[in-house]
């Protein structure tokens, strides 16, 4: 007699609980297991709320779905759903994705007056000029001079750097920080950047090599480039 699979383990963690889900049952069953499994879970001596973490592997819920998945787990003992997570999305969210951490490479001068604005990272060959923007919601790299206004991570991401051949801007803005005219040298600088420093949470000037330590997720920005 072939024992029955299960659709669901549990796994305790300092964190709380770990629901594993196995993705080739049904969500009729996975309901009812859970349902029954997590009604024999005994409620914490403190009273405290445990977090549970589930893992859907490669399965795609609806939010009416993770909804009704919500509600079977926040309606026992003493537990609330931390996050729901799936190795699957939509194309809607994919598609998404790709266009926030691709690189736009665009060729052109951007004069007083005009606002360019992208989605994901920017590679500016041209100049920036006083009057003129650049905003984005990755991080901004200017192959020419940066006189104008540049704000990375618009949407904000403080891990954004802002850099340039030349650096001598008017305003700088990474997430909702901006930065103040005395941040940089009067005559300007190059090849530098701009980050925020987490401690003071402040932008701050400095040298583009800093970028390997400070932002050592940029490796990717390389990788992009290469693969188009």
């Amino acid at each position: 007699m072939h024992e029955k699979k299960q659709a669901i383990t549990i796994k305790g963690t300092r964190d709380g609980l770990t629901l594993l889900i196995d993705d080739t049952c049904s969500l009729e069953a996975i309901f009812k297991e859970l349902d029954e499994k997590l009604g024999d879970t005994q409620p914490t001596n403190d009273g405290k709320l445990v977090s549970v973490t589930v893992k859907l592997g490669h399965r795609y819920l609806n939010k009416e779905q993770k909804e009704q998945l919500h509600d079977i787990i926040s309606q026992k003992n003493n537990l609330f759903v931390q996050s729901i997570d799936s190795e699957v999305i939509q194309r809607e969210e994919a598609l998404a994705w790709k266009e926030d951490s691709e690189v736009k490479t665009i060729n052109r001068i951007i004069r007083s007056g005009q606002v360019l604005e992208i989605t994901g990272d920017l590679l500016l060959i041209g100049d920036v000029n006083p009057g003129g923007k650049v905003v984005t919601t990755g991080n901004i790299y200017i192959m020419g001079n940066l006189l104008g206004i540049a704000h990375a991570g618009a949407n904000g991401d403080k891990d954004a750097v802002i850099a340039a051949s030349y650096m001598n801007p008017t305003q700088l803005r990474i997430a909702d920080c901006i930065s103040r005219a005395p941040d940089y040298e009067a005559e300007g600088v190059y090849m530098e950047c701009g980050i925020i420093d987490k401690e003071t949470d402040k932008i701050v000037i400095d040298q583009v090599q800093v970028l390997s330590q400070k932002r050592k997720s940029l490796s990717g920005f390389e990788r992009r480039m290469s693969n188009g």
